[in-house]
């Protein structure tokens, strides 16, 4: 009996080596090689005859006809913002997140509520499972057609008996295909299931929405190559204690991925939030220290945003810095920036800040909302309350104007805000804002109009 043929593969970036290795030499990731069978026979393709009709012929940029892509409406307002105006026919979309944070959910229920033919193939739940998620979800499509299967042949032969205009894969890590011999879920059978589904998504048209669990360390599982193959990337975030669920796209050839999906778990299944600033501001009693809240922007959504700091000694000797939801080294430098320009001794205190709501914030608009709310904890007075903020800080202690002022000021006073801080060299050209709109320079006048 011959020899079964092996090599080594890293799980993180699917690197091949010859044998094994502590450090995979492609991506530095250590104890990420393992081994498995390689490929005995020749890759079959998704379908062994050629699609009608389809040309392998080079073009000229001259000769090559534009046209817009036709997008299919998921009739999931969040999803189509994130995506940048719905599905593109021939695309891959893969979905990561936690388990048990909903992504098998929010798939499904698109599913239920679109128009188009769904097949909804799941290696990981029965039908009879998926039938009673679908009546929780109070969804009954005719439309939508349930397929228990891990093998890509059987799959695909599945597809071209019922021919689908959408295909469902829950999840790729479950999937394996004939022409390997290693075992699902290794490297090479996520790498040669995504493959073979990538094209036939593409010489067919057709979109194919997977999903894929991630790992420890929140990235998803399987070789990287999987995020380069398909052409849409998204993540699901959220505490399972909480019912907020975010969707952010990490990759997207067909849109920004500046976009933000804001939904929230109920008994029927994920309802989109139609307004996030209110969820995101949160309604309190007034009087208490150490909350600001910015006017940042998601893509094209303004969001009000609370920002809550706690400013208090240091008790072990050396100063803690922690931030949730906001770089911790930009934290540091605004620090540094309140300590040097404006004289508040805080290299002797802990310093703590979050962004309430569970959300990340990178828009730099929040830096005046972070030392407000630093200040306002450090001084345990509390802002006037309909106060909000939008601004940059400069390492010179200047406050800095940022892009699209005017629909931040929009939105809070749309929220019933009666004061918005922002840069003295901020462009508006609007007068009539039914808001007071404070101009400042410097980071010292903020703590004048604030505390005196």
């Amino acid at each position: 009996m011959a020899k079964k043929k092996t090599a080594f593969f890293c799980q993180h970036c699917g690197a091949q080596s010859a044998k094994w290795m502590g450090q995979c030499s492609a991506c530095q990731e250590w104890n990420s090689i393992v081994e498995e069978p390689i490929q005995q026979e020749p890759q079959r393709n998704w379908k062994q005859t050629s699609v009608p009709g389809r040309t392998h012929k080079a073009l000229s940029l001259q000769d090559i006809s534009l046209r817009e892509e036709d997008r299919i409406n998921t009739h999931s307002e969040e999803l189509n913002r994130v995506l940048g105006g719905g599905l593109v026919k021939g695309a891959m979309l893969l979905l990561g997140g936690e388990p048990g944070i909903g992504k098998s959910t929010l798939l499904l229920q698109i599913a239920l509520n679109i128009v188009q033919k769904v097949l909804y193939v799941s290696g990981e739940e029965s039908q009879s499972q998926i039938k009673m998620r679908a009546a929780r979800l109070q969804g009954d499509n005719v439309n939508c057609l349930i397929l228990t299967e891990t093998n890509t042949q059987l799959i695909f032969r599945s597809i071209e008996e019922w021919k689908p205009e959408i295909v469902v894969i829950d999840s790729i890590q479950t999937l394996h295909t004939d022409s390997l011999t290693a075992t699902p879920g290794s490297v090479s059978q996520i790498r040669e299931s995504t493959a073979e589904l990538t094209k036939f998504a593409k010489e067919t048209g057709t979109p194919v929405l997977m999903i894929g669990h991630i790992t420890k360390d929140g990235n998803i599982a399987g070789p990287k190559v999987v995020e380069h193959m398909v052409d849409v990337v998204l993540h699901f975030y959220g505490d399972r204690n909480h019912s907020y669920r975010i969707l952010r796209a990490h990759k997207n050839r067909f849109g920004a991925t500046a976009e933000l999906g804001i939904y929230e778990m109920q008994a029927t299944g994920l309802q989109e939030v139609k307004n996030p600033s209110e969820m995101l501001v949160s309604q309190k009693e007034g009087g208490l220290s150490g909350t600001a809240v910015a006017a940042t922007l998601e893509g094209a959504r303004p969001l009000m945003v609370e920002v809550q700091a706690l400013v208090s000694t240091a008790v072990y000797g050396t100063p803690q810095r922690s931030a949730t939801g906001y770089d911790l080294k930009r934290l540091n430098m605004l620090l540094a920036v309140l300590e040097k320009r404006a004289g508040f001794k805080l290299g002797a205190k802990d310093v703590f800040l979050n962004i309430a709501g569970g959300i990340k914030v990178a828009d730099p608009a929040i830096d005046l909302a972070v030392i407000s709310a630093v200040l306002s904890s450090g001084e345990d007075c509390a802002i006037e309350q309909g106060c909000c903020f939008a601004a940059e800080i400069g390492l010179t202690g200047e406050i800095r104007p940022v892009n699209r002022v005017e629909q931040r000021i929009s939105e809070a006073q749309k929220l019933g805000f009666q004061k918005i801080f922002v840069s003295k060299f901020s462009k508006i050209d609007r007068k009539d804002f039914g808001i007071s709109v404070i101009k400042v320079s410097r980071v010292e006048a903020i703590f004048t109009h604030l505390f005196d």
